[in-house]
């Protein structure tokens, strides 16, 4: 839970306004001219400014000799694309999400978490040289104008309270946009299978033209169902409905279609596909945070902690914690009522009574002042004015040890599913602390690291590592979810 807020971007333009007619552009991909309302610096402008937006928004991996690696692997790989003018950019996001993106100019993405389902340098190189055929072939350009054709213009894009709309718990995604400022408007799409295969083609292309063997993209695909997979097992398990989105393959179609034609594709190219770069890459991630990041704030079992702003919390036993880079969320069993907890932006004020003036913006209400576990506290009761008439507000402000003041708002599928949860929500708020030694000691973020496999397998891993379900998640990091095993004294990826 940063004081940020997030976009789940697939792909993420800002535009600004696009010119009611656009010019015949020359595709680099295709040599073929095609009507855009994007020039080429037109590109490269909105391209560089949603780049900023996206380092304040993500964050980026604070390690330097990871940064260079993957960004020398991205240049190699554009040199050899149709557009090896741009001036490229490669950057590894600090997010556990398995996810990878480009935007129009030269910019692309990938996140920590989808580097730890890597095997090895060619299946990254798989996911770059993906990326890159988004914009060599100007995708986003694409986009763009049909998005205009359409008569759609700029879509306003918002993912606060996403967590809690996903679970059908209605109206939290009006309350925390109410509760924030949006700091991006921009696309939010998926590309056409269309466009998705080429850019698989492309990525075929470039993978081989730098002495990588195509092959490896149907291997990223293979490993990334296999999560999809994982977490389809354990929402089973715990009785939840599959989540149907999560992960690169969510805006990039994994049917038998695409498999196929990879496969097919990736037979054309011949060259000497010795190197995989396995060991380079096993090197490089080596250190890398797994899951979330002590930035983020990390979940341990019922508890959340953020040591940076030294505060900790305890969901009640069945609940789960939804850590979001804009909201933390518990939310109960049933699934139609949580507490959701937001950091007030310091423009809100500092003051409790200037937080709820300047965020909640109420019309009336009444206020109590409270002590949660010694930490100053403030509840409101209140309404303010809507064009649907008056709305109901029910938010306790705390002012955390670091001087960060946070919102705590129940919501609910409806006032009946509040009522059951009502118990559990004030359990919740009232584990509000400071962190104590205790919490502090069980604060560790996770790291990966390579170890040789025992002969007792990952069942004998799975000791030594603190991560829950240990053995079936390494078996999954290290591409034996469904079945095998490496041989004995090969390096392997652990999480400890």
């Amino acid at each position: 839970m940063l004081q940020k807020l997030s976009c789940r971007i697939g792909l993420l333009l800002l535009t600004t306004l696009l010119a009611a007619c656009g010019s015949p552009i020359v595709n680099p991909v295709t040599g073929q001219a095609e009507r855009s309302v994007m020039s080429e610096q037109m590109e490269l402008t909105e391209g560089a400014k949603a780049h900023q937006q996206v380092l304040q928004e993500y964050g980026v991996v604070k390690n330097t000799r990871l940064q260079a690696y993957v960004n020398n692997l991205g240049q190699r790989l554009a040199k050899q694309s149709h557009r090896e003018q741009l001036q490229w950019h490669f950057t590894v996001l600090d997010s556990p999400e398995v996810n990878a993106f480009a935007l129009p100019g030269g910019y692309v993405y990938v996140t920590r978490g989808i580097m730890a389902y890597l095997q090895n340098e060619a299946e990254l190189a798989g996911v770059i040289g993906h990326e890159i055929g988004h914009v060599t072939a100007r995708h986003g350009a694409q986009r763009a104008t049909r998005q205009q054709d359409a008569g759609l213009g700029v879509l306003a894009a918002s993912v606060l309270g996403a967590v809690l709309e996903s679970q059908g718990v209605s109206g939290a995604g009006r309350l925390a946009s109410d509760l924030s400022q949006t700091v991006a408007s921009g696309f939010i799409a998926s590309y056409s299978r269309d466009q998705e295969l080429q850019a698989d083609s492309l990525g075929a292309e470039y993978l081989a033209r730098t002495a990588y063997d195509p092959r490896n993209m149907v291997n990223v695909i293979n490993s990334l169902k296999s999560q999809e997979r994982f977490a389809a097992d354990q929402a089973r398990a715990e009785g939840r409905t599959a989540p149907t989105s999560g992960n690169w393959l969510s805006s990039h179609p994994s049917n038998d279609q695409r498999l196929q034609q990879i496969s097919q594709q990736a037979t054309q190219f011949k060259g000497n596909f010795a190197d995989d770069g396995r060991t380079r890459y096993l090197q490089a991630i080596a250190g890398m945070a797994y899951g979330e990041s002590a930035d983020q704030g990390l979940t341990r079992g019922q508890n959340f902690y953020h040591a940076d702003m030294g505060i900790a919390i305890t969901a009640p036993v069945g609940w789960k914690i939804q850590n979001e880079a804009s909201q933390l969320a518990l939310v109960n069993a049933a699934r139609d009522a949580a507490l959701m907890i937001q950091v007030a932006q310091p423009k809100a004020g500092s003051t409790h009574d200037e937080v709820i003036r300047n965020m909640l913006k109420p019309s009336q209400g009444r206020t109590e002042r409270l002590n949660i576990n010694g930490l100053q506290a403030t509840r409101f009761l209140g309404s303010r004015a809507t064009n649907q008439g008056q709305q109901a507000i029910d938010a306790t402000l705390v002012t955390g040890p670091t001087g960060t003041v946070f919102v705590m708002v129940p919501a609910g599928r409806s006032a009946l599913a509040l009522q059951q949860a009502r118990t559990g929500l004030a359990q919740a708020q009232g584990s509000f602390r400071a962190m104590t030694a205790q919490d502090r000691a069980a604060a560790r973020p996770w790291t990966l690291r390579t170890t040789a496999y025992p002969s007792g397998g990952f069942a004998q891993l799975a000791q030594r590592s603190p991560l829950p379900q240990a053995e079936a998640q390494l078996r999954l990091i290290n591409g034996y979810y469904s079945g095998g095993a490496p041989r004995v004294g090969q390096l392997v990826k652990m999480v400890e």
